[in-house]
């Protein structure tokens, strides 16, 4: 059977790029350990999705080792160069990232650091049977009603929530969407919306999404730029959850030296993370094109104000890291506090 046969002359997805006739034929009959999953369910979404970028998505921690021929050179283009043999380093430490060099709330609207992580032992969402994402839903709202202090708060379950919960959640910009065609394809969307939810602390500056794309979306956020105590307060909610399902089920966050933390999608392997502020630029981002490559520079990703393909408002965008593996939650953080406080003078000088 020809690979060929899975994409268009327009797909320029990584896949069509690195999945070769013979890789393909090397993983055929191959399943991976923990849920089956093999190189044709693997790039379904690529099938699906002629425009995909990537085109691949992982079923369970095993789909990066069984599989590892197709995911090894797509891991290594996307992340610009982290060969098989490089080594991830975590660093969550708040003291160690140094303070911004300019008063950046007159600029930053808001901050939000958000990462994923998954449970070892169980699918990750485009793998996960029905039992087992109500099994881990379980043991995850288990875990957020121990969570004390500031980062305590309620879980909302999607599965038969009120009117009133839903209206406030979209109010406050938290109530996360069934996934998009990609997710569909595959198979992340699987059983809407049984098993999913979102958790807020009372203040509405720790927030955590279960079961969407990845098992765990653990959010930190806040009004202005004081990246120090956004970051401190993701860090610990991190532990606290992990704690809590290592006392009551043995369970551990998917990580490995390698790979860092596991994700469904290989863009996020590593730390996960993605660290943005909403930030205003009206001059500096007057030349779109100039300002682009301003943030590319910085290591930077800018989008517009409601995310990617969307648009600026008011010289207002989303500017967020760019890397997520191969540099530590410390290192990505302050390439963020750095590029933003060159951004804010550069802004100042027009």
């Amino acid at each position: 059977m020809s690979v060929d046969q899975y994409f268009t002359p327009e797909n320029q997805s990584l896949v069509k790029t690195y999945l070769t006739q013979e890789i393909y034929d090397s993983l055929k009959g191959v399943k991976t350990k923990d849920v089956g999953y093999d190189v044709d369910i693997a790039i379904q979404t690529c099938k699906d999705n002629q425009d995909s970028g990537v085109g691949i998505y992982a079923g369970d921690e095993d789909s990066y080792f069984a599989l590892a021929p197709i995911f090894d050179p797509i891991i290594d283009a996307y992340h610009g160069g982290y060969s098989k043999d490089a080594k991830h380093k975590s660093d969550m430490d708040p003291s160690h990232l140094k303070g911004s060099e300019e008063k950046v709330d007159d600029f930053v609207i808001s901050t939000r650091i958000r990462v994923g992580r998954n449970i070892r032992g169980y699918g990750l969402s485009p793998g996960i049977s029905r039992e087992q994402r109500s099994e881990l839903e379980k043991l995850l709202t288990n875990a957020l009603t121990k969570l004390t202090g500031d980062l305590s708060g309620k879980y909302f379950p999607l599965l038969g929530m009120s009117e009133t919960d839903r209206i406030k959640l979209v109010e406050d910009h938290f109530l996360f969407k069934k996934g998009d065609r990609f997710l569909e394809s595959c198979g992340a969307n699987r059983d809407w919306p049984e098993g999913r939810g979102i958790f807020h602390n009372d203040k509405k500056t720790f927030l955590v999404w279960i079961n969407e794309e990845d098992q765990l979306r653990i959010i930190s956020m806040q009004s202005g730029g004081d990246f120090v105590e956004i970051f401190d307060r993701l860090g610990r909610g991190i532990k606290a959850i992990e704690a809590s399902i290592k006392a009551t089920a043995d369970k551990v966050y998917m990580f490995n030296d390698h790979h860092g933390f596991i994700h469904s999608c290989p863009t996020n392997l590593g730390t996960g993370m993605r660290a943005s502020v909403h930030i205003k630029l009206p001059k500096l981002s007057a030349d779109k094109d100039k300002f682009y490559k301003t943030c590319a520079d910085l290591k930077l990703q800018p989008r517009g104000v409601h995310g990617e393909h969307s648009e600026s408002k008011g010289g207002i965008y989303d500017v967020s890291n760019k890397h997520r593996i191969g540099y530590t939650e410390v290192e990505l953080v302050q390439t963020l506090i750095d590029g933003v406080s060159k951004l804010i003078a550069l802004e100042k000088a027009l």
